[in-house]
């Protein structure tokens, strides 16, 4: 269980950093006198780091074995998927808005809307099956 919540992880990071780069090249961390992005960087950043801070303590959870590392890992998950939730919720609005034609959205750039759907559905199927398996392998299902 453990292995496979790492495996699920990586993956899950790798289509985010897909996206990540995506974002940013689109102007995401642009600041300027046009809104290139609904997005607060603020939230995006913590996002990863909260992200990739979690992955650091369950590889140590899978090298020491220590139950409270393993807790902490998906406590820090849990946090990460709240913030992702708020990204893709409003990466999706605004994908709506646009497909509506909503007169708020004309001449607008969104750097997020330049993410394609797959990479967005595909990480989000990762990580719920990374917060899945982390709380079993935490609670210690599928242990010998």
């Amino acid at each position: 269980m453990a292995i496979a919540a790492l495996v699920t992880w990586v993956m899950t990071a790798g289509a985010g950093l897909f996206m990540l780069l995506r974002w940013v090249r689109a102007g995401g961390l642009r600041r300027g006198g046009s809104a290139t992005t609904h997005f607060p960087p603020a939230r995006v950043l913590t996002h990863l780091g909260l992200a990739a801070g979690g992955l650091v303590v369950w590889v140590l959870y899978l090298l020491s074995g220590s139950a409270l590392l393993a807790w902490i890992a998906f406590a820090v998950l849990v946090l990460v998927a709240m913030l992702g939730g708020l990204l893709v919720r409003r990466w999706a609005a605004d994908g709506r808005k646009a497909m509506r034609g909503d007169p708020r959205m004309a001449g607008l750039d969104l750097a997020e809307q330049h993410i394609p759907r797959s990479p967005v559905v595909l990480h989000g199927i990762l990580a719920v099956s990374t917060v899945v398996l982390v709380l079993l392998a935490a609670a210690g299902v599928g242990q010998g």
